[in-house]
């Protein structure tokens, strides 16, 4: 990692713990002593072993949809690159920020920059898809018992909303840019421009032409996979929802590991409302974000004892494992890069 990006990592690191240590001492009580003493570490290992699960469908999808476009890619190669994204990150805003070193690594195992681009760029997608589907599900579908759970807390209901909208549109305008690549052109090119009247950007002529080409590949790559690699899309699709599944089950597992009702129903809504916030570029890594979202909407119907806890051992499996597996995936790929470089010195 770059100098800056172990800054960063402090930076989120810090601000993380400063916020989870605030809540644990406004919700920190005589009874949470009562409360612990119920643990069950059976249902909290297995929370840590979901995780791990859900990392490997992760892989899986990576390593499924490289396939149908003809390019093989081990599954120990997909699941290192998956944690070292975990490590990026935590160090840039939102948890959305590991996309180019997964192209990195794809392009390392032989898949085309270009290829490699569409495949991370369809893997949010799809992400997008499902959790919009969720979303849509959740509201529509859930009928009384939504109106029951967010009762108590207003702005749950309107942030569901506002995201699922949010998803929604930003799936419609990515396949309405697939098809008319020229729309997407002249978005960039006129974001690009605006930003540039603000705070002159330098080599404005050579960005432009980069857009121009770039999206250019980025198309074909797309196009490749709607036209021969479909097979890559459903298998895409359907890791992503056991990725997504397997994620949102933790939060259920340590309430029951706490010995609380899994509340299974309540945390699915809960959970997917703070997975579409952590898409949203606010911290680095999402830290304190999570927390707090996680402590204010969970607080409606686990005990305020034991809240703090559960989100403490919450973000102990969502967020500093994934910084330590991806410190030693990145391990990895120093070594790897170290004896390739020595290897064409020889």
């Amino acid at each position: 990692m770059k100098k800056s990006q172990w800054k960063w990592l402090f930076v989120s690191f810090s601000f993380s713990a400063l916020v989870m240590a605030g809540v644990l001492y406004f919700t920190v009580d005589e009874s949470t002593i009562e409360h612990l003493s119920r643990i069950n570490p059976l249902f909290l290992v297995l929370a840590v072993l979901v995780h791990i699960l859900s990392l490997g469908f992760w892989s899986l999808r990576i390593q499924k949809m490289s396939a149908s476009l003809g390019h093989r890619v081990h599954l120990t190669h997909c699941l290192n690159l998956v944690l070292a994204n975990m490590l990026v990150a935590a160090v840039t805003p939102s948890q959305a920020g590991g996309e180019p070193v997964r192209v990195h690594e794809l392009y390392r195992a032989g898949v085309p920059v270009g290829d490699a681009t569409a495949i991370v760029i369809m893997e949010r997608i799809l992400d997008g898809i499902v959790l919009g589907a969720l979303g849509a599900f959740a509201m529509l579908f859930l009928g009384s018992y939504w109106s029951s759970l967010t009762s108590g807390f207003s702005g749950l209901s309107v942030t569901m909303y506002v995201a699922w909208i949010f998803v929604t549109l930003f799936v419609l305008i990515f396949v309405y840019s697939v098809k008319n690549p020229d729309y997407l052109k002249r978005a960039l090119k006129g974001i690009s421009r605006w930003i540039d009247r603000r705070w002159h950007l330098k080599r404005l002529e050579n960005l432009l032409e980069t857009i121009d080409r770039e999206v250019d590949n980025f198309n074909q790559g797309l196009v490749k996979f709607v036209n021969h690699g479909k097979s890559g899309l459903v298998w895409g699709m359907f890791f992503t929802m056991l990725f997504w599944f397997s994620e949102f089950v933790i939060a259920s597992l340590l309430l029951v590991g706490l010995g609380q009702p899994p509340y299974l129903i309540e945390s699915f809504v809960v959970q997917l409302v703070i997975a579409i916030i952590m898409m949203i570029p606010l911290t680095p890594g999402g830290s304190g974000v999570a927390e707090i979202s996680a402590t204010s909407l969970y607080s409606l119907f686990v005990p305020s004892a034991i809240v703090g806890v559960f989100v403490l051992l919450w973000r102990l499996i969502l967020y500093y494992l994934n910084i330590l597996l991806g410190l030693l995936s990145s391990l990895v790929i120093v070594r790897r890069e170290f004896l390739a470089r020595a290897k064409k010195q020889r």
